[in-house]
């Protein structure tokens, strides 16, 4: 059955990933997508439902291809919770220059598209865990400020780490990456880290 075939099912990920980088925010339909990978309608649906679900699946073969898994290894085998923090930043913050385009094609979508909302709030989902597991490591070593409780310094931290924030600062801003990975890295640990005192 042609839904089996993992080879279509690649090539369809890979012309909506293409599509979805050059579209610049306008809407990508089902139909440029098949034409992209050579294929009818009909068969993109046999791999993909809808296009909710084909975006999503969309977003999880770019982190294939960058290989999100493997970039986050040293912020999931910290040792400490502030070590954690800072892998994860450092990780997370050098990721999105490198899916950038995309982001920007769904976050533009956002107001008029709702498959494209759904992958989107799918994906910062996923980072928001990301977040949230950084948090909690500090929480557990008795490193976490008073300041914030785990929820609010979860939300905080997901706020800064934000694509449109990157963008603010790099772009707008002209922030070089590097300095952009620094500061947020700084700024977090004032904001969540406790700050002990030398005796």
């Amino acid at each position: 059955m042609s839904s089996d075939n993992p080879e279509t099912r690649t090539r369809i990920l890979q012309a909506t990933l293409d599509l979805l980088e050059a579209s610049q925010g306008h809407g990508v339909r089902m139909a440029d997508i098949a034409k992209q990978a050579g294929l009818s309608r009909q068969a993109v649906y046999l791999h993909f439902a809808n296009r909710a679900e084909l975006l999503i699946a969309t977003t999880h073969h770019l982190d294939a291809l960058k290989g999100s898994d493997e970039r986050l290894i040293p912020s999931r085998t910290a040792r400490t919770g502030t070590e954690r923090l800072d892998s994860f930043i450092e990780a997370w913050g050098n990721y999105i220059p490198e899916i950038y385009g995309v982001a920007k094609a769904l976050l533009a979508m956002r107001d008029t598209d709702q498959a494209a909302t759904q992958a989107w709030d799918k994906r910062m989902q996923d980072m928001r865990e990301g977040c949230e597991a950084a948090i909690m490591a500090l929480d557990r070593d008795n490193m976490l400020s008073p300041d914030h409780s785990p929820d609010q310094a979860t939300d905080i931290l997901w706020t800064l780490l934000s694509v449109r924030n990157w963008e603010q600062l790099t772009i707008d801003c002209g922030w070089p990456q590097d300095a952009y990975i620094e500061n947020l890295i700084s700024l977090a640990r004032r904001l969540f880290v406790v700050q002990t005192t030398p005796e």
